[in-house]
């Protein structure tokens, strides 16, 4: 289903992707290489306000156009260090590199087609995913985006992976799975020109969905806010959290599944699951001395009760997901908070409060309770010697205040 001649679709159309793989092998010629090298030996040392002399400078040796796109990608490459090790030395579009898994969770993913023969990456991007796949599996790699394609193979050849790598351009809807066993799919989840809507993808999810009626081994990666009914019974859906920064969700066909929730805390590794006995209640108390912020990943599997079970602790609220405890515990899936404060919420006296505990700075964590935590920043006028998390809860459903200390900092 490639685009025909002309069409308006909101894609980049064919003579542009001639163009900009014509650009991208320019980049690859030996004169490309050694601007790129030259620039990356230069590291961020230019500065934004020095690269207006830089380009000029460059001009004087290199074709205008050539220096440009050295230049372009020079940032994208200093962007791309945040995922990839290697990115020195990596090909990257700004878009790619935003939709493009982190090498970290690249390498978890895969560990999970340990004995898989054969993988597909289908909208394979400029190769995320593919890196770590490659790694351990001759793959065939799809994507309609030429560039994009193009990007994929030169970094698996930065990483050493491209030998039992092969590459079709194409709509990933018309490829032929035969001899392939094992999927991974990363479905666009927006558009060049901004066409897809919230929490659609292309190809839609539905369509991913329907692969394993050819091959039974499929992951899809999906944006952490994936609904869970949008997978089917007996798929896992897993949410990934780098720290507690949540990144993304990947659903698992059955044949990979091995629970039905997941939530995995990178870069360790850690995962919570949900048990085979769904936990259906969890005792309701007002916050004890400890209070635990579980991780994104956790409150977005559903598993807080699972942790709740786990640390022996309770919930504040049985809509909200703050747990609390008599003493501390540690944990990776959640933030301790040692409660130093904890009152029904007022405003009015909240400053009074702060100041009483010698309280400086607050990160304020705010849920289940409206407010603009930006303004209450403003107005609370702190100076104090310590630093408190100030929580805006709800505690039985009343509106509540808790000020605490985090248990690791000094």
């Amino acid at each position: 289903m490639m685009l025909a001649a002309g069409a308006v679709d909101g894609r980049p159309q064919p003579a542009e992707r001639s163009d900009a793989v014509a650009r991208f092998e320019r980049l690859l010629s030996a004169q490309g290489q050694e601007l790129l090298g030259w620039l990356n030996r230069q590291g961020d040392a230019f500065g934004p306000d020095g690269e207006l002399r830089v380009s000029a400078e460059l001009r004087t040796r290199y074709p205008a156009d050539l220096v440009t796109a050295a230049l372009a990608q020079h940032e994208l490459r200093s962007l791309g260090r945040v995922k990839f090790a290697r990115a020195a030395g990596m090909f990257f579009t700004r878009a790619g590199l935003e939709q493009a898994s982190s090498e970290l969770v690249a390498r978890h993913r895969a560990g999970r087609y340990a004995g898989c023969g054969r993988v597909a990456d289908l909208c394979c991007g400029i190769g995320g995913d593919l890196i770590a796949l490659a790694a351990g599996h001759d793959v065939l790699a799809v994507d309609r985006d030429p560039l994009h394609l193009r990007m994929a193979r030169a970094n698996a050849g930065v990483h050493g992976v491209a030998g039992g790598l092969t590459t079709i351009e194409a709509d990933v809807r018309d490829i032929d799975l035969a001899g392939i066993q094992a999927v991974f799919a990363d479905p666009a989840r927006r558009a060049d020109r901004g066409r897809l809507r919230t929490g659609s993808s292309e190809p839609p999810l539905g369509w991913c969905l329907s692969l394993v009626d050819r091959v039974a081994p499929v992951a899809i990666k999906a944006a952490p806010g994936l609904a869970h009914e949008a997978v089917p019974a007996g798929w896992e859906l897993e949410f990934v959290a780098m720290g507690r920064e949540l990144k993304e969700a990947v659903a698992w066909s059955p044949a990979l599944a091995t629970t039905a929730r997941r939530a995995t805390i990178l870069p360790d590794g850690h995962s919570l699951i949900q048990g085979q006995a769904r936990v259906e209640a969890v005792q309701v108390r007002a916050p004890g001395e400890f209070l635990f912020d579980p991780n994104p990943a956790v409150t977005r599997a559903g598993l807080v009760k699972e942790l709740a079970l786990m640390i022996g602790a309770w919930q504040i609220d049985d809509r909200i997901a703050f747990l609390s405890a008599g003493a501390p515990v540690e944990t990776p899936f959640a933030r301790t908070l040692r409660v130093i404060d904890s009152a029904p919420w007022d405003q009015k006296r909240l400053p009074a409060r702060l100041r009483a505990l010698d309280i400086g700075a607050v990160d304020i964590r705010r849920r289940g309770l409206a407010g603009d935590a930006g303004r209450l920043h403003r107005q609370l006028k702190l100076s104090g010697t310590r630093r408190a998390t100030l929580v805006m809860t709800r505690v039985s459903d009343r509106p509540w205040g808790l000020v605490c200390l985090d248990v690791h900092r000094p």
